[in-house]
């Protein structure tokens, strides 16, 4: 599923341009999400003291406002408390007209199923061990902060247990699912774009002056009469 994800990731970023990328949350500590990013300068800010180049608390970012041309959140809403806080501090580091890649696990996939019921059957492990949200969720509080969804794309339609060469076979799934069911991907990626509205002047319309005398005031005229 990472490499998959990564597919949709290497597709979306190349479109980016900025100054300044920000990546929160991992999939792999060695491995760069935005290796196909045209932004020069990237930051890892992990959570955990000792990892990445910064470590902050993902709701109360160290950065400044209006100062970052991406944001990458990698699973970063499924490991905090109040994950709209996380997307209103996205929000206020972002420049206008910014953009934020959001890589999240989707609940109502199969695994996400699973991971309801009880007993072994419920997958209680990670990476399901957080709390997922379904990517309507994500797209309500990205419409409430002016965010406009440029792009959704869905990954992860086999299982990830068996054998290798069983695991082969259900290649044809992953293309299948991607096709005729991707809400059904047990992992998604979602590009979308800061929205300003920009505020212009308004210019005072000029209006005629009104009649100060009701019904106006007689025209003049005169009148010749010829006499003999």
């Amino acid at each position: 599923m990472q490499a998959a994800l990564q597919s949709h990731l290497d597709r979306f970023v190349p479109q980016l341009f900025g100054y300044h990328a920000l990546q929160i949350g991992h999939l792999d500590p060695n491995h760069d999400l935005l290796a196909a990013s045209r932004i020069h300068h990237r930051v890892r800010l992990e959570c955990d003291p000792g990892r990445g180049d910064v470590s902050a608390l993902a709701d109360a970012l160290p950065i400044l406002t209006d100062s970052m041309d991406l944001v990458a959140l990698v699973h970063c809403l499924e490991q905090v408390e109040d994950p709209y806080q996380v997307l209103r501090e996205t929000d206020r580091i972002l420049v206008p007209e910014g953009h934020v890649l959001i890589v999240g696990l989707n609940p109502l996939s199969l695994p996400g199923c699973l991971g309801m019921l009880p007993g072994r059957l419920g997958g209680k492990g990670a990476p399901w061990s957080g709390q997922c949200h379904a990517t309507g969720r994500v797209r309500d509080w990205l419409a409430l902060l002016g965010f406009e969804v440029l792009a959704r794309a869905y990954a992860g339609f086999r299982p990830p247990e068996g054998r290798s060469g069983f695991k082969a076979r259900l290649r044809v799934v992953e293309c299948l699912g991607g096709r005729h069911l991707p809400y059904l991907g047990a992992g998604y990626v979602i590009l979308a774009r800061k929205r300003v509205a920009n505020v212009l002047p308004l210019r005072t319309r000029w209006r005629p002056s009104r009649n100060r005398v009701p019904g106006g005031l007689a025209s003049p005229f005169c009148r010749r009469t010829d006499r003999d």
